[in-house]
């Protein structure tokens, strides 16, 4: 894991949370909530990685950690739009698991015909700092850290035609 000093003294310009029930069709929702704290100083292409992130982060509490549990079981998000970064956190119930290890022993058994199985190592791709730690609680945080330069809106139109290597494979 990358850790990131310093990261919380970075000026907060957008922050907030949301709690939605367990279930897939929460997933549009949750992605027309998370448009809603762009700001334009964030290059395009970081706000789709950090969009994709999101998105697997998401799904993944749903499909793995929520599994067989009631589906009113809440996933809770937070996103912090910094002035060099964006945070997202994603709180589940699901059982505790070595992020570092999973995506290790992935790495080394990708089917690449697969419907599924890449979303953490997606997620580790895009992220510059990602962590998976149990809280007091008894919830599980996902941690996704996404760095930027900021930008003025004439070097976003270049920085929208690059393809991310995340999607050029």
């Amino acid at each position: 894991m990358i850790e990131l000093k310093g990261s919380e003294k970075l000026q907060v310009l957008k922050k907030a949370d949301l709690q939605i029930n367990t279930g897939l069709n929460a997933l549009d929702p949750v992605l027309s909530w998370f448009a809603q704290l762009y700001d334009p100083t964030i290059p395009t292409s970081v706000w789709i990685r950090c969009q994709l992130a999101l998105a697997e982060g998401f799904t993944n509490a749903v499909r793995h950690a929520h599994e067989g549990k009631r589906p009113d079981l809440p996933v809770d998000i937070e996103v912090a739009v910094r002035s060099e970064s964006v945070e997202i956190k994603i709180w589940d119930w699901g059982a505790t698991f070595d992020l570092e290890q999973k995506i290790k022993d992935m790495s080394e058994k990708i089917d690449p015909e697969a419907s599924g199985g890449r979303g953490l190592k997606l997620m580790k791709d895009i992220a510059d700092s990602l962590s998976y730690t149990r809280t007091a609680d008894g919830r599980n945080c996902l941690s996704i850290v996404k760095n930027y330069t900021p930008i003025s809106q004439m070097d976003d139109e270049e920085d929208i035609l690059q393809l991310p290597e995340e999607l050029s494979g």
